[in-house]
């Protein structure tokens, strides 16, 4: 779970100043469906959260990822947005991420710091009138540091974000994602996709279960040179599922 962008709160907070938290437990299929992935965590916990104020408003999430003897890595997003126009459409937007992994390797243990990078640039976001379809596209300028680590060097690139949600079935199922697109002289083509559409059933719509702020759903982790195998590259295409639940505060 790279990021998991929840643009239904997202765009619906930017324009209703409402403000969400939720908790996701993930169970990832791709150590099942891929040969080359079967070192990749099987359980991820997602932490989200979304604060507007009278400027704009703040986003973050952090994964953390788990093996049966303990957390083997960790991730975190950071993206703060100010409001350039009334109708709070448009924002000016930046943006910081990074984190950490862990594995083995014959012999003993490795760890690894991702290349952490900032990110400036604009937004644009939109809703329906009953905002139950919303829509967010950004666009940025993005710099990676240089990783001390791996001996990675920095570099200077582009990210294009967009963001969707809807809600239907008078409220019982939500279809949410995000796609990011972004350069990397590293890699084949020199640009890396990933896209995490999600599939919600949201419980407190049925009868009797009103306080019961509880989602079942899945997610797709839809990647292109983005996610490493077993053999030490990320150069591939992966689709790959899980099975998820998701609790709203």
């Amino acid at each position: 779970m790279k990021k998991i962008f929840s643009l239904a709160i997202f765009s619906i907070a930017a324009f209703l100043s409402a403000q969400a938290q939720n908790v996701q437990l993930h169970y990832d299929l791709g150590r099942s469906l891929y040969n080359d992935l079967d070192s990749r965590p099987s359980v991820t916990t997602t932490v989200e959260m979304y604060k507007p104020d009278n400027w704009g408003s703040t986003f973050l999430f952090t994964d953390i990822d788990y093996k049966n003897d303990g957390d083997v890595g960790a991730y975190w997003e950071i993206a703060r947005e100010f409001n350039v126009s009334k109708d709070k459409r448009w924002a000016a937007h930046v943006e910081y991420n990074g984190g950490l992994t862990t594995g083995e390797i014959p012999g003993g243990y490795y760890g690894n710091r991702f290349q952490h990078s900032v990110l400036l640039g604009g937004a644009w976001n939109w809703a329906s009138k009953d905002f139950s379809k919303t829509f967010s596209v950004q666009l940025m300028y993005k710099y990676n540091f240089k990783n001390g680590h791996t001996g990675a060097r920095p570099f200077n690139g582009f990210q294009l974000t967009e963001v969707w949600g809807t809600t239907f079935a008078k409220g019982l199922c939500t279809f949410t994602g995000f796609c990011d697109l972004w350069y990397d002289p590293t890699v084949n083509g020199k640009l890396v996709l990933v896209s995490e559409p999600q599939f919600w059933f949201n419980l407190n719509t049925l009868k009797g279960m009103k306080n019961v702020n509880l989602s079942l759903g899945t997610e797709v982790e839809i990647s292109n040179n983005f996610v490493w195998n077993n053999k030490g590259q990320n150069n591939k295409f992966y689709a790959i599922p899980t099975i998820a639940a998701k609790w709203t505060f």
